[in-house]
């Protein structure tokens, strides 16, 4: 067993997927993700979208590390946060509301469902 790893989205194929078309507010958004560690409810990678706006709810923790592009997410009650490149973030369970993708966003995750 390795003790390290790289987390390089040149090493694993993409999954490719959109989100439930009835979740989409505007655009359509395209989703890559490439799973570099999955062990039980641990999960993390790299995550990218094209520009669109859907409805979110998070029933997992989720860490985030922006690498590229901004996004929006708007929470439930209409506050609004922009993540830039650069940004890091904890996604708590029972966050709802909107990702808005206003440019291609490139994230790292760490999720624990």
């Amino acid at each position: 067993m390795r003790f390290l790893q790289p987390v390089d989205r040149n090493a694993v194929t993409p999954e490719v997927a959109r989100p439930d078309p009835a979740k989409v507010l505007a655009g359509d958004p395209v989703h890559s993700t490439w799973n570099i560690e999955e062990r039980g409810t641990l999960y993390c990678g790299l995550w990218q979208s094209t520009p669109g706006k859907w409805k979110v709810s998070y029933s997992e923790w989720e860490y985030v590390h922006i690498l590229e592009g901004v996004s929006i997410l708007t929470d439930a009650q209409g506050h609004a946060t922009t993540l830039r490149a650069g940004d890091s973030w904890i996604i708590r369970p029972g966050f709802e509301g909107t990702w808005d993708c206003v440019e291609t966003t490139l994230k790292d995750y760490v999720i624990l469902a």
